[in-house]
């Protein structure tokens, strides 16, 4: 198993989050911090489930 970050960041409005280490880009926003941590999460294991746990880890990044 591997670890993933997941970056949050606070705009004036809204709250971003993505992963780093995936190729592809998972992103999104959300009004709460709360509701980012879960949308991203849910979109993470989405990826894995649907494209592979390994083939799509960006080891460049690590």
């Amino acid at each position: 198993m591997r670890l993933l970050e997941v970056i949050v960041e606070k705009h004036v409005d809204v709250y971003v989050a993505y992963a780093v280490g995936l190729k592809g880009t998972i992103v999104g926003e959300w009004d709460s911090f709360e509701e980012a941590v879960a949308d991203i999460t849910s979109a993470i294991q989405f990826h894995m489930e649907t494209f592979g746990d390994e083939e799509h880890w960006n080891d460049e990044s690590f």
